[in-house]
């Protein structure tokens, strides 16, 4: 990316330049278009391009440019593709394919890929599909695994690991995909001899400790009551809460959750990633665990074959009209007895005898991080005495080996965990992911592993009508004391703003405190620019005490809230405008076609994930920018320069966007 800042608008021409009797300097872009109509050399060309670049470096400019020499010498893939067909081309490829993804269904194709390990492969495999049937799901999926693998591949040796330009967190991250005690000593030794941080040599030797592990006999703990009889341990006599002893958990079950009788977008989305996860499982494992889907309420065995059809294998359900609103005692009963089947762990009694299942408890648990499911999940998990990794954005299952005293029992021991969920979601500090883990005790076990999951976080899947699942009702007895609480009225709440479908969304941050008023004004002059937009806020908008005048205090509102608990938003255009760039906002709006930012900080957060980043005031910014669009010309390069600012976003990207979302054609370097 060059720096209009650095222009020299004097620069002299080049001898190519002069050869061709061009002065690329002296033109507009459109008399530069026309004078290029008359050049056919590529070399003089490609000297045109380079005078453009190092002098004004106008984007438009070099697109004209670019433009011709693709005109008078096109690349030899373009001629290609001209010349063959494209289902030949497709055919041909996939006799060199490791798998051709045309042979398979989905839910066949995620285990089938655990088998290619190398990205160039994967990427091959993705390039058929899009010549081929060209699925969405199918291209997500390979997405994912390319970003694994590549993630797997990356190389950890020392000689890559700049230790003194890394915090404590980057060093943790980095040795933990290291497996070789040499390797890992080599660091240490690396560190003690330059800044010598004690946290970052405790976590190396952490790590050490954890790949060495321990041959010494875990140490038999003894119950609480037993260790300390003098103390008192209110928690003795639980009467619903005990964990399982050498229990047998299978299967993830799904919380499908219905509101106003209807299943709602993020049960559908859930469906989609546990088939995907118990795919790929029983592939690892050499298993039969199934998805079980979880509906209760009233009329909700009509759902049943919706839910087969996204993925479950066992639907099972249980129905009551009293059950027309969520009732949190209720349905939790109701939840933990069909995921205990009768069982009573408190008398030694079992789950009784079924023909479907033959386990405690469920493996894993999955439910929705809306307002029902975050109170239900907490709820279960409690009565089932496990743990809650509460709104997460991603989740996959592998071994791990841990070193941590309370999980192995010993200092210095290391123990390996099969089947463990990966719970990924925003830690506190709002920059980064935490990974959670529900690991069993020694003395105690913690299943099953549960989650609640951020709507949006995972895609809608393909529905399949012809797949085949089983549907159990669930009956138990509901007892009054469980539904204290009836609604006897009630008023259905303005849904408020959606924000979902708009093509240009422009999301103000706190980088508007020093006009609050007048930043949200700017942000709105934006907005009207464009045919479909409208405005968004950061939480910090949301819950911060800015003063607005009247005329704009609406768009401040909860109800226009961009994040992790607002709306998830992808439109063509977002424009982030003094956004900070939590990994909560994130959340919201990644899948954006174009990510524009404008902050006057260097090192926002926000930068790595924006195509372009705009270093300057959102104050001096944006009424340029909406020029700029109501002008019909919106060139972000052009509207930056003029500012005095810079524009280079840090997002990953195969290519680069224009502000109107579409692809422009430059490339990463030149952006």
């Amino acid at each position: 990316m060059t720096d209009p800042n650095n222009a020299n608008d004097d620069a002299e021409p080049s001898a190519n330049e002069e050869n061709v009797g061009i002065d690329v300097g002296e033109h507009t872009i459109e008399e530069l278009e026309t004078e290029l109509q008359d050049v056919d050399d590529p070399r003089v060309l490609e000297g045109l391009l380079d005078a453009e670049k190092d002098g004004k470096r106008r984007q438009g400019a070099q697109e004209a440019i670019q433009e011709r020499m693709d005109a008078v010498s096109p690349p030899a893939a373009a001629v290609d593709a001209e010349e063959e067909p494209k289902e030949a081309k497709y055919r041909e490829n996939a006799e060199e394919l490791t798998l051709d993804p045309s042979e398979y269904e989905i839910a066949e194709l995620g285990p089938a890929l655990q088998d290619v390990g190398a990205p160039e492969e994967l990427e091959a495999i993705r390039e058929a599909e899009q010549d081929g049937e060209d699925r969405d799901p199918v291209l997500t999926l390979l997405d994912s695994r390319i970003e694994k693998v590549e993630a797997e591949d990356e190389d950890t040796g020392n000689e890559e690991i700049d230790l003194a330009e890394m915090s404590v967190a980057d060093v943790a991250n980095a040795v933990r995909g290291i497996d070789d005690v040499a390797e890992l000593e080599d660091l240490l030794d690396q560190e003690e001899a330059g800044e010598d941080r004690d946290p970052v040599g405790k976590q190396i030797r952490n790590r050490i400790e954890s790949v060495e592990g321990s041959d010494e006999e875990v140490e038999e703990r003894l119950p609480p009551e037993e260790e300390h009889p003098h103390l008192d341990h209110p928690t003795a006599d639980k009467q619903y809460v005990k964990a399982l002893e050498n229990g047998e958990y299978r299967d993830t079950w799904v919380y499908c959750e219905t509101q106003a009788g209807e299943l709602i977008d993020v049960s559908v989305e859930m469906l989609g990633k546990a088939r995907e996860l118990m795919d790929s499982y029983n592939e690892t494992y050499d298993e039969d665990e199934r998805v079980v889907a979880v509906l209760i309420g009233d009329d909700v065995s009509r759902h049943a074959e919706t839910c087969i059809a996204y993925g479950a294998d066992v639907v099972v359900y249980h129905e009551d009209e009293r059950l027309e609103r969520y009732q949190h005692k209720a349905y939790t009963e109701l939840f933990c007895d069909m995921a205990r089947w009768g069982g009573a762990p408190l008398d030694g009694k079992g789950p009784d005898e079924a023909d479907w299942r033959d386990y405690d408890e469920p493996r894993y648990t999955v439910f929705p991080a809306t307002n029902n499911g975050r109170d239900l999940s907490a709820q279960v998990q409690a009565e089932l005495d496990s743990g809650l990794a509460s709104d997460c954005s991603g989740l996959y299952i592998e071994d791990t080996v841990i070193s941590n005293p309370v999980k192995t029992g010993q200092p210095g021991a290391k123990k390996d965990f099969e089947r463990v969920l990966h719970m990924k979601r925003p830690d506190f500090s709002g920059f980064e992911y935490s990974t959670i883990l529900c690991l069993d005790n020694p003395t105690r076990e913690f299943h099953p592993q549960g989650a609640s999951v951020i709507p949006g976080s995972f895609p809608v899947p393909e529905a399949d009508g012809d797949r085949d699942g089983e549907v159990i009702e669930h009956d138990l007895r509901i007892d009054e004391e469980w539904l204290r609480v009836s609604v006897t009225d009630y008023d259905r709440i303005d849904e408020g703003v959606d924000l979902t479908g708009k093509d240009v969304i422009v999301c103000m941050g706190r980088g508007i405190g020093d006009d609050p008023t007048r930043g949200m004004e700017l942000g709105l002059e934006l907005a009207d620019a464009f045919e479909n937009a409208d405005v968004g806020v950061t939480r910090g908008i949301v819950t911060g005490s800015y003063q607005f005048d009247g005329h704009v205090e609406q768009y401040t509102e909860e109800d226009r809230q961009i994040g992790e608990t607002g709306q998830i938003v992808e439109p063509d255009v977002y424009v982030a405008a003094g956004v900070s760039g939590a990994i909560q906002h994130k959340v919201g709006m990644d899948d954006s076609e174009t990510v524009i930012a404008i902050n006057t900080d260097p090192d926002a957060r926000v930068r790595d994930f924006t195509d372009y980043f705009i270093e300057g005031d959102l104050f001096d910014v944006l009424p340029t920018l909406t020029e700029a669009v109501e002008s019909g010309n919106p060139d972000v390069e052009a509207v930056a320069a003029d500012g005095g600012a810079r524009t280079d976003g840090g997002r990953e990207t195969d290519d680069s966007r224009g502000i109107d979302g579409e692809r422009d054609g430059t490339t990463e370097d030149e952006r």
